[in-house]
């Protein structure tokens, strides 16, 4: 990326950052003799008090901030649309610091109740939870957006063995509520499986990028379908109302046609609607879109230097870029070569990099939970996007297939136990502490080999010195005897006949029969001493007593290749 794209990526970002809250919410685009197009205020004015709002969208794609503004804005002036349960798969929120997201709607009596996969970015919700102003229930994103396709059919609940084991199971854990006096229970135990519901969606919104001056809804140019047309099917078979937040008018013709016009009640065109955060439809990342003509290491290069300045991204170490080379190593060791696999935020982020800049990716299929395949997923704040997509689908869509076939999935670890459980939902106690799993109970559920990917301890001080780590400070235990909250299911995965390995910055486990077996130690490291005296968990040595010792290559990147096994 040559130094003008850099100061030109520069400039609009801190424009962006300087005008990221300014919005005129009185705006209004009509096309004479059609009702339909309106400003956002006369939108959200078809929004009655005690609706069950669905959402779509993940992150900072696809997100119609103008709308979240006006229905903030008039329940701030007028006391309604109040009492709104809001339903979406999860991480459209601001983490409490970005505007224009679901956060606007975290405003006491506005939203009473939000139903969700991933709580961890509404911060104002969590708030209101905490202060018990709010109930908030927590089921698996994939199966809400399978709720949402079914709800189009005219049912309202399906019943799955995914979850099983974890914490929605009520023979496990609590279920789905996780705050709120009486919260009703959304998962009940039928046949053995687990049923799930959700209350009827009245209100779709949406973002998408533009409108012909029928209505009609176009998606070129768009980095998600998200869930945006399941919604608009629910909403309708339940006679409700269905909002669309456009960034462009076009003629009729540009595309073929998402979503028809007779299927829209209000379009409201907005000229700084966000195709993602930080750039407009109207002036659209191609390089993220089906249209793109860059390549994937300049596209790259633009999302990681954007996520640089918005500080959402860490700063990685020649630790953890060692902990990724393992990672990478032992994924082409176990992977089938042409397989389907899903990749996670974090540090499996630094392993897909790996695999794309050593082309194992050619060889692999890769499939993102919002919907988008193939290409290199997009880290930070653009996760559910991709460089060079090949497909885009809807979320609903994307999630059939998975449970039809996904041969693996790379993710992340916030603790794991002896029995080989992992915890990726909970970080301490309260509403205000609660991650959620996002898409990782359906994901994990669906993938025949599940690698996951972390650091030994938190806050632990390891360092690289001359080919070798060294252990200074193991902080925090996150490997432990129990897990806090069962997010991944590691016997329900033994009697599955999943493949399941666990890599961290001091070697890599593999759960078998026996226990969390150490099948991999990076030089430098001490058996004993860093590993098993080190933590609760209870570490199973190889019957053998040795422990394979990580090649020199991993450690220090040199002559480091990935190839997969003939």
């Amino acid at each position: 990326m040559n130094l003008f794209t850099k100061a030109n990526l520069f400039y609009n970002f801190i424009k962006w950052r300087l005008t990221w809250d300014k919005r005129d919410t009185h705006y209004r685009y009509t096309v004479p003799g059609n009702p339909r197009f309106m400003g956002p205020r006369d939108a959200v004015k078809l929004i009655k008090n005690g609706s069950v709002v669905g959402l779509s969208g993940l992150a900072a794609n696809h997100r119609p901030s103008i709308i979240y503004w006006a229905i903030r804005e008039l329940f701030e002036e007028t006391g309604a649309p109040r009492d709104l349960t809001l339903v979406t798969l999860g991480g459209i929120g601001g983490r409490g610091r970005v505007p224009g997201t679901l956060e606007e709607l975290g405003q006491d009596g506005l939203c009473t109740r939000l139903i969700t996969g991933h709580t961890e970015t509404f911060k104002a919700m969590l708030r209101l939870a905490d202060a018990g102003k709010l109930e908030l229930q927590c089921i698996p994103q994939g199966i809400i957006a399978l709720l949402f396709a079914a709800m189009g059919e005219g049912e309202n609940s399906i019943i799955t063995e995914t979850g099983i084991g974890t914490f929605v199971d009520p023979r496990t854990g609590r279920g789905s509520p996780v705050a709120g006096a009486g919260a009703p229970q959304l998962v009940t135990v039928e046949d053995g499986k687990l049923r799930y519901t959700i209350p009827k969606v009245d209100v779709a919104i949406f973002n998408m990028p533009a409108a012909d001056r029928k209505g009609n809804i176009y998606r070129r140019g768009c980095i998600m379908v998200a869930e945006s047309r399941e919604l608009v099917r629910a909403a309708r078979r339940n006679n409700g109302v269905v909002i669309a937040n456009v960034g462009k008018i076009v003629e009729e013709g540009y595309d073929d046609i998402w979503i028809p016009a007779e299927d829209v009640d209000a379009v409201v065109y907005y000229k700084w609607t966000e195709q993602t955060g930080g750039v407009y439809h109207h002036k659209p990342w191609r390089f993220m879109t089906l249209e793109s003509d860059m390549s994937i290491e300049e596209g790259i290069e633009r999302v990681r230097f954007i996520n640089r300045l918005v500080g959402v991204t860490p700063k990685r170490s020649p630790v953890d870029f060692a902990l990724a080379r393992l990672a990478a190593a032992i994924f082409v060791e176990n992977f089938p070569k042409g397989g389907v696999v899903d990749i996670g935020v974090g540090l499996p982020e630094e392993v897909s990099r790996l695999l794309h800049e050593s082309g194992a990716m050619e060889h692999i299929t890769l499939i993102t939970e919002s919907g988008v395949l193939g290409g290199l997923a997009a880290p930070g704040i653009f996760f559910g996007a991709a460089i060079n997509p090949t497909e885009i689908v809807s979320s609903a869509e994307v999630f059939r297939r998975m449970y039809q076939h996904l041969d693996g999935a790379i993710l992340g670890i916030l603790q794991a136990d002896s029995a080989g459980n992992i915890n990726v939902s909970k970080r301490g106690d309260g509403p205000i502490n609660y991650v959620g799993p996002g898409g990782f109970i359906d994901i994990t559920t669906c993938a025949q080999n599940c690698f996951f990917v972390g650091s030994w301890g938190d806050r632990a001080e390891i360092v690289l010195e001359n080919g070798r780590m060294r252990v200074v400070n193991p902080g925090k235990p996150k490997f432990v005897d129990r897990v806090d909250e069962i997010t991944f299911n590691g016997q329900e995965a033994l009697r599955r006949g999943k493949k399941v390995f666990y890599v961290t910055h001091v070697g890599a486990f593999q759960l078998t029969p026996r226990g969390m077996e150490l099948i991999r130690v990076m030089p430098g490291v001490d058996v004993r001493h860093d590993i098993v005296d080190a933590v609760p968990m209870k570490v199973v040595l190889p019957e053998s007593g040795d422990v394979p010792v990580v090649d020199r290559s991993v450690i220090t990147g040199e002559n480091f290749k990935l190839t997969f096994p003939e």
